[in-house]
This record gives structure tokens, C-alpha cells and sequence, in this order.
């Protein structure tokens, strides 16, 4: 599965379900973030490789809002020996995925505006320039949805679109399926049912049989059959 089926599934399943998508019913979110499968040209015709790089010619957010972005991405996903979300382009992922759905686009500009007034209001600097725990301070009252208070509800939803976007975004990358420890398909040998479980269920290999099957040396090759359906090698 490459990443774009990948953000395909999770964008669909986690993604749409967190974020704040308003005038369409579920079929239409689930088309529209299906589309929005971020910059890798496989499996794209040349109408759709053209959209793409329409949208990568383009820039929605501003030099502060992409540092904030980042700044969140890290609380979210602290880097670690693996890599970290800059690593992964998670901050491109998520300036593509604004362009792309255009419903992202309001809560994430208001959400990224709202945090920097209270970062404003509360340590009279701006959130990129806040010391670390005032960031923390700023981000503890929206990071947990199930005790949020209706004053920052807005703001968690906010947060809860912006983690999911990370996640989607790191976890999609060759920098987060490594950090999975995800393997892809590995060739394997099998060489039968185990000795224990065959004797407690009274079975065994008949063993002109096992020379066939069982051989390890044997496992590349292509099984002949005579036209009474038996196996010849």
C-alpha cells in the first residue's frame, strides 16, 4: 500500500470524523478527503498531477502560521531517534491539505489566530515567541476534548483537527512507517503444522508428500499437475 492509499484510509476512518466540516453530508467529506492525498505523483493522470502541483505552486499560509504549525506538530509528535514531523514533511502535508480541502481552511486559520491572541493576551508575546511551558500553559485547556471547558470548545476543536492532521501526515510518511517498525511484505518459509500440534490432533504428513510441499529448496518452483488433477513434481 503506497502512502496515498494510506492517508486514503486513515483520512476517511479517524481524519474526517474529528474535523469541522460544515454544508455536506458524509459522502461528499469522504470524496473530498479522498481527493485531498497530498504531492506523490503515483497512480495520477496527467489531469490530477496537474492539480496537484496547481496547489503546490500556491501558498495559504503565512511564514508565522507555518512556524506555528510547526511549533504544534513537535508538542504533538516530539521528535525522537526515528525522526520528527519536519523530517516526515508533515508541515507541507498540512499547507497542501488546506489547499486541497477547502473546508480546513477556515478552523485552521481562526484556530492558528485564536492561539496566537491568547499567547497575546496572557505572556504579551506571540505564541512562536513563548517560552516553552507557556506554550504548554496555552495548549493544556484544548488538548483533551473530553473535559475541555465551553470557553476554549472552539479552540479543541481546532487542536483536534490540527493533531489528526499530524498524525495522518507523520504516520503516512517513510519516516513514520519506520517509526511503526512496519516491514512491508517479507519473503517467508513455512515448513508445516508443528510436530506437537499434528500429534494432539492424531495427524500426520504423509511423507511422499512432504518431499513436495515441504521442501525448502523447492519453494520458488511452479507445482506440474496431470490432467486428472494429480500432483507430477
Amino acid at each position: 500500500m503506497n502512502r496515498r492509499d494510506s492517508i486514503k484510509y486513515i483520512a476517511t476512518g479517524t481524519l474526517a470524523s474529528g474535523v469541522l466540516l460544515t454544508g455536506c453530508d458524509w459522502a461528499e467529506k469522504e470524496e473530498a478527503v479522498v481527493k485531498s492525498l497530498w504531492k506523490y505523483k503515483y497512480g495520477r493522470t496527467p489531469k490530477e498531477i496537474e492539480y496537484d502541483n496547481h496547489l503546490l505552486s500556491q501558498q495559504f499560509f503565512s511564514q508565522e502560521e507555518m512556524a506555528m504549525i510547526i511549533q504544534l506538530g513537535h508538542f504533538i509528535l516530539p521528535a525522537n531517534e526515528v525522526g520528527n514531523i519536519e523530517k516526515a514533511e508533515v508541515p507541507d502535508f498540512i499547507e497542501f491539505m488546506a489547499k486541497d480541502f477547502p473546508d480546513f481552511q477556515e478552523p485552521l486559520k481562526e484556530g492558528l489566530t485564536a492561539l496566537n491572541q491568547r499567547a497575546l493576551t496572557e505572556f504579551n508575546l506571540s505564541f512562536v515567541k513563548a517560552e516553552k511551558k507557556q506554550k504548554q500553559q496555552l495548549i493544556d485547556p484544548i488538548a483533551y476534548p473530553d473535559t475541555v471547558t465551553e470557553e476554549f470548545l472552539q479552540q479543541s476543536e481546532f487542536f483536534t483537527l490540527m493533531r489528526n492532521l499530524v498524525v495522518t501526515g507523520y504516520f503516512t510518511s517513510e519516516v513514520g512507517l519506520k517509526d511503526l517498525g512496519y516491514q512491508g511484505n517479507q519473503p517467508n518459509v513455512w515448513d508445516g503444522v508443528p510436530n506437537d500440534i499434528l500429534d494432539e490432533h492424531q495427524m500426520e504428513y504423509d511423507p511422499k508428500w512432504t518431499a513436495h510441499f515441504l521442501d525448502i529448496e523447492k519453494r520458488n518452483d511452479v507445482a506440474q499437475w496431470d490432467d486428472q488433477g494429480n500432483l507430477i513434481s
